[in-house]
């Protein structure tokens, strides 16, 4: 087989771009994907310079991209998260598409086009781009965030109107019966495959990851979990839906099981190399000579994006009963359209509802919008939080009251958790500042002396306008583990040697604050079992000296890996370790096994055999021969546990 010396060099220059505009946008401190863009022009064959002699090939390759990115974000993401926000993206989506159509039908009167021509232009713009709002909030880690799953609750759903719009578009003008029913018969085969699909897939997937984490083999590893992603995409889009839905739910299954981290890790390289040559071919399809000779059609587009549907989209959150901030977010993060707005405008051409002037006007309008999206999300946070202090007219005398300080803490983030630690350090004469981002809580703040600096813990400058890299201790309560873990990034930056406190709501999270540098993670669920097992034994008038001593056994087992011995003549449980080789305990989840109702021991850690360690394995968590498994419990159920099952005591 013969190489294609073009195809090569056409993927070098690809990627030499991306390099290159990716670089700016760091220096510039822009969201990379502008610099791929950029780099993106820079290799169009529609601009001087060296460039790529076919697109269209690369555009196949950037449809692995959206695939894989897809695929990450539904490991990232979870049910809960979407159960969450299911009836403002459910509801709330179909009625902003509805909206931006009526906008497009009431400004193309306006300018004199037909009905179906506004009806067109209203259904291009209103669909944004799940890509490059995934890529936006990965990057400034707001994923997990109220107005993050709202935002791409609300683009799921957008992703499956675009399977309507595309049917419905070539019978505009005519629209008869047998159309609506093709509408109807599509969504129904769609279901009708995918539902039993992903209820096996749902049942049989853990048990295919298991086995090939037993091989112990990392390539084999990664390649499974891409022929979920890709097998899942390749599905829905012969269902008549998108590649991009199939790769999510293909994630989302893959996020319930023990596996998600690793398969995440194994990803993250492939996807951020196809991610950056899906946005570099979006630049080389640019044609700067339409901007120029299309200025007042470009200019239409790009306002009933930025502002058409940054007001129908805040409006429609609001109705779902949302907060005025979150919506005001997910107004900001849905001006842009991209990858969807294409196949749309490219249906309605082939079907000769519009001419080449709007298609091109699309592209355009999509860089466009993309540029400005990624600015407007970075900055009018900013804004809106200033406008909103200033209207307070609340005292702003920020730091420069203060003075320079010097071994005080910072708190960031003071909603409840923060609040109650900020009243403790007050008690104590011990002096602080809080960086916040309700600007309330920081007028607040301001009007009875206290130093507040109102913005996101996770930017340097507001950082440094806390005095951080001066700070004795920096207390962490952003309740976004993302969000936290960028924070603690970059204090560490600025201040090495500060110990941080943190929380999170589970392991996983823990770790990766772990992994950042903070010296102790507080986790909410094992503070709250901690109290109430307290509590429970002092109102049953039982020694205190014993109730301390299981406490602390308690903690200690749930935060260490370290197993400790018995104390002698306590009755105390204590932390055993037994690996696993046969009998009833194997290829069980610990739901199934029930070890804690037949022998009354906790599984506090499951290490497996290629050396993973899975801290407070959940009920989902199978057992498999070779494991190693921390026990808490009395010796006597230990005993009895060693005696009723195929283990080996260690």
């Amino acid at each position: 087989m013969v190489a294609d010396p073009i195809l090569f060099r056409d993927l070098a220059y690809v990627f030499i771009a991306a390099v290159l505009g990716g670089g700016l946008a760091w220096l510039a401190r822009q969201p990379l994907i502008l610099g791929y863009v950029l780099g993106g022009l820079m290799v169009s064959p529609l601009t001087p310079g060296p460039s790529v002699s076919d697109v269209h090939t690369f555009e196949l390759f950037a449809e692995i991209g959206v695939v894989l990115l897809m695929f990450s974000l539904g490991i990232e993401f979870s049910l809960k998260d979407l159960m969450r926000v299911k009836w403002v993206a459910v509801l709330g989506g179909p009625l902003g598409i509805v909206l931006s159509i009526a906008a497009g039908l009431v400004t193309g009167a306006a300018l004199g086009w037909s009905a179906v021509q506004g009806a067109i232009v209203g259904m291009v713009v209103s669909v944004a781009s799940t890509m490059v709002l995934a890529r936006l909030l990965l990057d400034r880690g707001e994923l997990h965030s109220r107005h993050g799953r709202v935002t791409i609750g609300i683009t799921l759903v957008e992703d499956l109107a675009v399977v309507v719009l595309i049917v419905l578009i070539p019978a505009l003008g005519g629209l008869q019966g047998d159309r609506i029913l093709a509408v109807g018969k599509a969504l129904v085969t769609a279901a009708a495959i995918l539902l039993p699909f992903f209820y096996l897939a749902r049942r049989v997937l853990p048990r295919l990851l298991a086995r090939v984490a037993r091989t112990r083999n990392d390539e084999l590893f990664l390649l499974v979990a891409l022929a979920v992603g890709l097998g899942a995409a390749a599905l829905t889009q012969a269902a008549g839906l998108s590649l991009a839905l199939g790769a999510f739910l293909a994630g989302l299954l893959i996020n319930e099981s023990d596996y998600a981290h690793e398969t995440l890790a194994r990803l993250l390289p492939l996807r951020d190399a196809f991610v950056a040559l899906f946005f570099v071919t979006v630049g080389a399809l640019i044609d700067l000579r339409t901007i120029a000779t299309n200025l007042p059609l470009l200019g239409v587009f790009v306002g009933l994006v930025i502002v058409g549907k940054f007001v129908i989209w805040t409006a429609v959150t609001l109705v779902f009963g949302q907060p005025l901030w979150t919506a005001l977010l997910v107004g900001v993060g849905l001006t842009q359209i991209g990858e969807f707005s294409f196949i749309l405008v490219q249906v309605a051409r082939q079907a000769g509802h519009v001419g080449d002037d709007v298609y091109n006007a699309t592209l355009a309008a999509s860089l466009v919008t993309i540029l400005i999206n990624a600015a407007l999300v970075k900055l009018v946070p900013l804004w809106i939080g200033r406008a909103r202090l200033d209207h307070a007219q609340a005292p702003a005398p920020g730091l420069q009251s203060s003075g320079a300080l010097q071994g005080h803490v910072v708190v960031c983030g003071f909603g409840r958790v923060g609040s109650a630690i900020g009243q403790a350090l007050e008690t104590f004469g011990v002096p602080y500042v809080a960086i916040e981002t309700d600007p309330n809580i920081v007028k607040s703040l301001r009007a009875r002396g206290v130093p507040a600096v109102y913005g996101d813990a996770a930017q340097r400058i507001i950082l440094a306008a806390a005095q951080a890299e001066r700070a004795a201790l920096v207390i962490v309560t952003v309740p976004e583990t993302d969000r936290a873990r960028l924070a603690v990034r970059r204090l560490r930056a600025l201040n090495p040697g500060a110990p941080i406190l943190a929380r999170a709501w589970d392991l996983a999270g823990r770790d990766r604050l772990a992994e950042e540098g903070v010296a102790e993670v507080i986790q909410p669920e094992l503070e709250a079992a901690t109290t109430l097992i307290r509590h429970a034994l002092e109102r049953l008038s039982l020694p205190r000296d014993r109730v301390l001593a299981y406490l602390n056994r308690y903690r200690g087992a749930m935060e260490s890996l370290d197993a400790g011995g018995d104390i002698p003549g306590a009755g105390l449980p204590r932390l055993h370790e037994v690996t696993l080789r046969g009998g009833d305990l194997v290829d069980q989840s610990l739901r199934e096994a029930r070890v804690r109702e037949r022998f009354g021991v906790t599984v506090v850690a499951v290490t497996r055999a290629s050396g993973d360690t899975v801290l407070h394995p959940t009920a989902d968590t199978v057992l498999r021969p070779g494991d190693r498994v921390r026990l808490f419990g009395l010796s006597q159920q230990i005993a009895a546990l060693l005696a009723g099952s195929e283990v080996l005591s260690e």
